[in-house]
């Protein structure tokens, strides 16, 4: 077994596929255990489970839970993430205003 941890930073409040409400924005752990593949004549590797790592807030403030998720889910919830931003950033409020020279 090995384990490697990778983070991601969600700019809006997001959903994760499986687990009810909003997590807030911020930076997240992501934690990715694999197993070695016996028997074949190279080195690789099979993903058994991905885990985001979740601060607790409020009444659970201190407290970490890593939630089971997978690859897909986390992609999906990242590209949502980034195609919110990619929206706000053209619309006409986001735009500098044009000088009028009537």
């Amino acid at each position: 077994m090995r384990s490697t941890r990778t983070a991601a930073t969600f700019s809006k409040p997001f959903t994760l596929s499986g687990y009810p409400g909003e997590l807030p924005a911020g930076d997240y752990e992501i934690l990715v255990e694999e197993e070695r593949l016996q028997g074949l004549t190279f080195e690789t590797y099979r993903r058994t489970a991905t885990y985001l790592k979740v601060h607790g807030n409020g009444a659970n403030a201190g407290r970490t839970e890593l939630r089971l998720t997978t690859e897909s889910d986390l992609k999906k919830a990242l590209g949502r993430d980034q195609a919110a931003n990619e929206t706000n950033s053209h619309t006409d409020a986001a735009l500098s205003p044009q000088e009028d020279r009537s």
